[in-house]
């Protein structure tokens, strides 16, 4: 049992509402809560009273307990959530969220633009959403493009365009950039796709059914059948739409699942009446009962996200009442929460459940493959147990053009994509490998030695006996120990399963010499986990470098160039929509832009035309 003088502590407790956190021998935070009497519930604990398995292993750890009185429960549970993000203790339930759901963004133009949208909801314009993922958002707007001809492009290629572009021909725009649509037909449009993004097809079809017969009755019949075929390809796109309901319902349904003490959440998006799918959840529980974990995600959930008028949940809570009220009050409207459902909303539920319990028995399945896959390699790597943390390094140019390093991690879960990292390699001669991955590793793993980043159990190099050797002289010189390293070279022809692993062992100092050359089995379970790193190493260091070697083709040039500072620059290239206009132009053109002087012009068209 702890030392903790529970009784003493009690005595000073106020009935006030407030929240406690409970902390071990070491000071560290291991369990937040609210309470409505902090002297009651904090009471609760210390009683003689039975308690649960989580309960008593929390209470045997306990050392002291810090409590901060509130002036109301909503204020009690706002603090909770923030201070559970912040310590992120064992005992609470944790909602590892690191999704940003995406949306569809309606611009302030005069011709507005429909785009993928995925940040902040401070934006000019007007929001359509959330999506479960970005493919659902890329079918909405595939679908009002055909059906509308809402332009797709950026403001700047809208402004310079001279003649329509690909989209107008295929009729997915109507071409406002060239004046092919007037400015009022655009904007009757832009209001028939919001109605659609919004839900309300009906009240739309009725709306078109009305002028289609007044164009018949006008004898306008071309006018007519393009209203006509509008209406046709709405009614096909309802058709497509499982689970529809009348209405113009904004509802998330939720639904918890539990099995062998591992939960899932889904989450059914249910926007204007339509069903845009839905997201799984895991959160970290422990040893938790299921109302508990849902009352937490709910709470942890949508006080930082976006809230619906409504949310369906597959059980009452005992504090429906106070959660609700709480994100209302950080939503500044009202936000309804139910649990008793009928009809629609109970098809809804059921789908929702349904998704949770696919959702979690698939989890449970890759669990068990990974559990298997990192077993075998402690095996083959000769490790007392199976490894916590693997980190897999890779590098990728173009020629040596805007060298890029990756670092991707892995843990008992999977990709840990929160600590990845990228570095753009500089001062070493482009397509000098060895070199940009020691200045990689050098970085990486002083960061480890000064304690910054935890230290993995293998590291993987991609690449032959080299590039492991590099590794293994970094970590010598760094004096880094008990670190497996790994080189993953690639096949004959480079053909998948036909990998060699160099694998090095560590006694006091790396040495290639010393490693052992290994050819696993294609249907390795252990190879098949390292090829999935290696994999994702590549994919991580591939895409950086395409997104570094894009940015520096449309800037180096000009940012070369005296006198020529990052606002100009941004200046030319919206004046002329991008890098090749500002390359077609004079220097007459050049000085039309503000700030450019005919020196400076002069300066500029030298630079991008030397011959």
């Amino acid at each position: 049992m702890s030392a903790f003088d529970s009784k003493a502590f009690l005595a000073t407790l106020s009935k006030q509402p407030g929240v406690y956190r409970m902390l071990d021998a070491d000071g560290n935070v291991i369990y937040v809560g609210k309470a409505r009497n902090l002297k009651a519930r904090v009471s609760s604990y210390f009683s003689a009273q039975p308690h649960t398995a989580k309960t008593m292993a929390m209470l045997a750890q306990v050392a002291n307990v810090e409590v901060t009185s509130t002036s109301s429960e909503i204020e009690a549970l706002l603090l909770e959530c923030n201070l559970i993000k912040q310590h992120r203790p064992r005992y609470n339930v944790m909602l590892r969220d690191d999704k940003s759901f995406p949306y569809i963004h309606l611009s302030t133009h005069d011709y507005p633009r429909l785009s993928f949208y995925r940040g902040s909801k401070k934006v000019s314009g007007k929001l359509f959403g959330p999506y479960p993922n970005a493919g659902a958002v890329r079918e909405s707007l595939l679908e009002v493009q055909k059906l509308f001809g809402i332009r797709p492009c950026t403001d700047i290629f809208f402004t310079n365009r001279s003649r329509p572009c690909l989209q107008f021909q295929i009729k997915r725009c109507s071409a406002p950039c060239v004046g092919e649509i007037d400015k009022l037909t655009y904007a009757q449009d832009i209001k028939e796709a919001i109605q659609v993004l919004e839900g309300r097809d009906q009240e739309l079809i009725s709306e078109l059914a009305l002028r289609m017969e007044q164009a018949a009755t006008q004898q306008e019949y071309e006018r007519a059948a393009r209203l006509r075929d509008r209406i046709q390809a709405i009614k096909s796109i309802q058709s497509t739409q499982s689970m529809n309901s009348r209405g113009t319902d904004d509802v998330d349904v939720v639904a918890c699942i539990e099995i062998n003490g591992q939960f899932c959440i889904a989450i059914v998006f249910i926007r204007g009446g339509k069903n845009l799918g839905s997201a799984n959840f895991f959160p970290k529980a422990g040893i938790a009962e299921r109302d508990e974990v849902l009352s937490s995600f709910i709470t942890q959930y949508y006080l930082s996200h976006e809230a619906p008028a409504e949310i369906v949940i597959d059980t009452k809570l005992e504090d429906s009442e106070l959660i609700a009220s709480t994100i209302s009050l950080r939503a500044q409207r009202v936000i309804e929460l139910r649990d008793k459902v009928r009809g629609q909303r109970a098809r809804w539920l059921e789908m929702a459940r349904s998704n949770a319990e696919l959702g979690l028995r698939m989890r449970q399945s890759s669990d068990a493959t990974i559990t298997a896959q990192l077993s075998e390699l402690a095996e083959l790597l000769k490790l007392s147990k199976s490894p916590s943390r693997l980190e897999c390094f890779d590098i990728s140019h173009t020629m040596g053009e805007a060298t890029v390093a990756s670092c991707v991690v892995f843990n008992g879960e999977g990709p840990l994509k929160a600590d990845y990292r990228r570095f753009n390699i500089e001062g070493v001669t482009g397509g000098d490998d060895y070199g940009a991955l020691r200045q990689a590793l050098m970085r990486r793993y002083a960061r480890i030695k000064q304690g910054e980043v935890p230290l993995p159990d293998v590291l993987f190099i991609d690449g032959g006996e080299n590039q492991t050797a590099v590794a293994a002289q970094v970590l010598n010189e760094l004096q880094i120990h008990g670190v497996k390293l790994v080189g993953v070279a690639k096949g004959a022809d480079r053909r998948v399963g036909q990998e060699r692993l160099f694998i090095v062992e560590d006694q006091q100092h790396y040495s290639v010499e010393s490693g052992v050359a290994t050819l696993l089995q294609p249907d390795s379970a252990a190879l098949h986990l390292i090829q999935r790193i290696r994999d994702e190493a590549h994919r991580f260091a591939i895409t950086g470098h395409r997104q570094r070697r894009g940015k520096a083709r449309q800037l180096s040039l000009l940012e070369t160039i005296p006198g020529l500072g990052p606002r100009r620059r941004r200046q030319l290239l919206q004046q002329f929509g991008g890098m090749q206009g500002v390359k077609r132009a004079s220097s007459e053109d050049l000085q039309q832009v503000k700030g450019i002087s005919q020196a400076l012009a002069d300066n500029i068209f030298s630079a991008l035309h030397p011959e």
